[in-house]
């Protein structure tokens, strides 16, 4: 018999096992893919050519994760892109994002938004920081019945009121905007010019299926800033080898303390018994029982369709039904026979734009159409795609001369409109959106297309079969402030328990969130040896 079993080797699955086996549990981690790192994992899809396949880069992994696992001496290497962001625009000209260029670049378009952006850059920095110590708290839990923790999670919110009083009361106000108000009233607040406003708007919608403009995307703007590379805050960089390397050396960091690992071994029901879990039941048919099951999954697959659905109070129940999964995403990734040359900056030899997140969408506006169509027609006419071509930083992922891109394409509807065209499903689209993808990415770089040697696709079907992403849902649940820090994934197991004795999650559908963090699986253990610990 097991101490803990934990289902799910994604990134946060891998951590929290980590955590919990150097304590000194007996834990096994229960795999359904054949190899570990759900969604952040490099694979080959076509002979020569690896890539990250699903997640794509880095920046929110926590440094106290990096440390805690030495992530380092089992082979994790991160190296920063020369520049952040590369936009081209409408007019024939470009925007280049870091590398100190950024102020000279933002000038070319309004000398008045070059002089706002140390300011922008201020605010945002501090109210990020608040997000970073919030990161690896567990958030103030709302509970009933019993006046310890009543107080206990009273000191809780004392402390953070005690940090937000910090800010000043105007940079509180700009927090609550950021929670309440879009991305784009945030940024027409700070600037004029499209290219500026439309980099740092793309940080609103990625993932999410939601216009620039859609109240609360403010907060997933500031939910992509508050990461780091090597130290350096707010930057972005790529793992050697991909986001494989990553989750590989977590897995090896878990071995190393003891954890036992299982690929193939999907989940077919949590075992609840008298109120409490007591293991599980794998889809071959075997029960493995445990003390503690701990969920890496989207809570809304968990509960409700491994557990008994008498075994779950009605009210969290309804929550679950209710919980809100919906990502614009739609997935490539490409093998190429050269690098793009982009028409307002041609050039196929390998050059600083060539390494960064080249965002296609040259306006707000432009964005805001993309979610209009999608909602309208399933996809939208003229998609957002931001480039990755990891390959110029790292040429361990494609032969000698070729490269490998990945396409991070927004807006497709999670779902398609029942009266669709050719069939509401996914599968009778797929290849047609991917041929658009590659199309709109050939009118802004005319070679594209002709160098494209081969191409794997993942619709929002394809990211929740494949990756458990339901409704291609890369943060396990909407960041909207309904399903936030308290709230996530709801009022009362904000504290990475659940309603069922002896049942944890550990994923992104609890606080702080999506993105490669590490934070929910180093929060959801320290809450776990707690209880053990009192036990």
């Amino acid at each position: 018999m097991y101490d803990v079993i934990l289902i799910g080797a994604g990134h946060n699955g891998l951590v929290c096992a980590t955590y919990l086996a150097r304590a000194g549990l007996k834990v096994v981690v229960l795999e359904r893919r054949g190899v570990v790192g759900g969604a952040a994992v490099t694979e080959q899809f076509h002979p020569g050519f690896r890539n990250s396949v699903a997640a794509y880069t880095v920046s929110l992994l926590h440094p106290k994760v990096i440390r805690d696992l030495d992530l380092a001496r089992h082979g994790l290497r991160v190296v920063q892109r020369k520049i952040s962001n590369f936009l081209p625009t409408e007019d024939g000209r470009y925007l280049k994002v870091g590398g100190g260029k950024t102020k000279d670049e933002v000038a070319k378009f309004s000398a008045r938004d070059a002089a706002r952006l140390d300011a922008y850059g201020e605010e945002l920095e501090a109210i990020a920081d608040v997000l970073r110590e919030v990161v690896l708290q567990t958030p103030p839990n709302v509970v009933e019945g019993s006046p310890v923790r009543a107080l206990g999670e009273l000191f809780k919110a004392g402390k953070l009121g005690n940090r937000l009083r910090g800010l000043g009361i105007e940079r509180q106000q700009r927090l609550l905007d950021l929670f309440t108000r879009s991305a784009g009233d945030y940024l027409d607040g700070w600037f004029e010019s499209d290219p500026i406003k439309a980099v740092y708007g793309f940080d609103g919608v990625v993932g999410t299926y939601a216009s620039p403009y859609t109240p609360g995307s403010a907060y997933v703007l500031l939910h992509h800033c508050f990461g780091e590379v090597n130290g350096i805050k707010g930057a972005w960089g790529h793992a050697i080898g991909g986001m494989g390397s990553i989750t590989e050396a977590m897995a090896a960091a878990a071995r190393d303390e003891g954890a036992e690992i299982r690929v193939g071994a999907g989940v077919r029901e949590v075992l609840v018994e008298r109120g409490r879990a007591t293991g599980v039941v794998t889809e071959t048919g075997d029960a493995i029982k445990a003390r503690i099951v701990v969920s890496n999954l989207n809570p809304k697959l968990l509960f409700l369709n491994l557990i008994d659905q008498g075994a779950i109070p009605a009210p969290f129940r309804e929550r679950m039904q209710s919980w809100r999964c919906a990502s614009g995403t739609f997935r490539m990734n490409v093998a190429l026979s050269e690098l793009p040359s982009f028409t307002v900056l041609p050039g196929k030899e390998a050059a600083e734009h060539h390494t960064s997140g080249i965002i296609l969408a040259p306006t707000l506006r432009y964005m805001e159409q993309a979610f209009f169509d999608a909602r309208t027609t399933g996809w939208s006419k003229k998609p957002v795609v931001e480039v990755l071509i990891p390959s110029t930083l790292d040429n361990s992922l494609a032969p000698e001369g070729r490269h490998v891109a990945s396409l991070f394409c927004q807006h497709v509807a999670p779902e398609l409109p029942p009266n669709t065209p050719g069939g509401a499903s996914w599968d009778d689209h797929r290849d047609t959106v991917a041929d658009l993808m590659i199309d709109t990415v050939n009118s802004f770089a005319p070679n594209f297309k002709a160098s494209v040697i081969a191409r794997q696709v993942f619709s929002p079907l394809d990211l929740e079969r494949t990756f458990g992403l339901l409704g291609g849902d890369i943060f396990h649940g909407t960041l909207e402030l309904g399903q936030l820090f308290s709230a996530r994934p709801a009022l009362g197991y904000a504290d990475y328990r659940t309603p069922i004795a002896g049942l944890y999650q550990c994923g992104a559908g609890t606080h702080p969130g999506g993105g490669v963090t590490g934070a929910p699986g180093h929060n959801a253990a320290r809450e776990i040896l707690r209880d053990v610990r009192r036990r």
